[in-house]
Formats: C-alpha cells, sequence, structure tokens
C-alpha cells in the first residue's frame, strides 16, 4: 500500500462542520469586552448557613454511631495512622495504629464526616465529633 492509497481513504472528515469565519470589527469587540462596568452580585450565604442549622436540629437519624460506621471509622483512621498521618491525640507508648485510632476516637479528635444516606435520595452529615459512640465494653463515649 502506497502514500497514495493512504491519502485516497475516507477518514470520515468530511461530516464536520465548518469553522465559523470571524466578521470584521468582531475582533475589536473581543478586545474591548470589558466587565468592569457590570456590577457583581454578592454571593448569598446566608441561606446555605440558614439550611444547615436546620439540618442540625432537624436530623433524621439517631445521634448514635452504628457498629458498622465505628469499625469503617476506626479502619480507615488506622490504615492513615500506619501510612504515617499526623496523629491528633498525646500518644502514651501506643504504637498499634487501631490502638491510636480508638484512643482518637474516644477523646473525639477523628476529623471525619459520616454521611447517611435517605430513602428519598437526601443525605445527611455528621461529624464523627456529634455522634454517640459506643464501644465494644459498651462504655458510652461522648455525646450530647
Amino acid at each position: 500500500m502506497a502514500d497514495d492509497d493512504y491519502n485516497d481513504m475516507d477518514m470520515g472528515y468530511e461530516d464536520e462542520p465548518p469553522e465559523p469565519e470571524i466578521e470584521e470589527g468582531a475582533e475589536e469587540d473581543l478586545e474591548n469586552n470589558n466587565n468592569d462596568d457590570i456590577p457583581v452580585e454578592p454571593i448569598e450565604t446566608e441561606e446555605k448557613e440558614d439550611q444547615d442549622r436546620k439540618d442540625k436540629t432537624t436530623r433524621k437519624t439517631s445521634k448514635y454511631m452504628t457498629k458498622y460506621e465505628r469499625a469503617r471509622i476506626l479502619g480507615t483512621r488506622a490504615l492513615q495512622i500506619s501510612m504515617n498521618a499526623p496523629v491528633m491525640v498525646e500518644l502514651e507508648g501506643e504504637t498499634d495504629p487501631l490502638e491510636i485510632a480508638m484512643k482518637e476516637l474516644r477523646e473525639r479528635k477523628i476529623p471525619f464526616t459520616i454521611r447517611r444516606y435517605l430513602p428519598d435520595g437526601s443525605y445527611e452529615d455528621w461529624g464523627v465529633d456529634e455522634l454517640i459512640v459506643e464501644d465494644s465494653w459498651k462504655r458510652q463515649v461522648g455525646g450530647d
């Protein structure tokens, strides 16, 4: 197969629309298009703050951390600690990442947020420090 045969092959580029041509004078409009004279409205954050307050007061799910959430939080945090993430508590000779993660959970220092999905497709976000945690020995830790 020679180069001539390659150039004769239909590559399918004929179906593309042609590029629009720029009219004379349109280039000047593009260069002089300053948005300095257009007033900028501030972003409304009050609505978001009101919604956040409503979410905290009218939550539908329980304020207790489930055993599944606890297991996932501890496992994820222990993995982070084993990969040299900064530890959020004072160590007293602990070297096991899981023990350190449990101590962080007891002291409510784990910087995670739990997202609980509801049947209608919405969700609630809970900080680990907001939830009441029961240790494996049924000792209650934290809570409001």
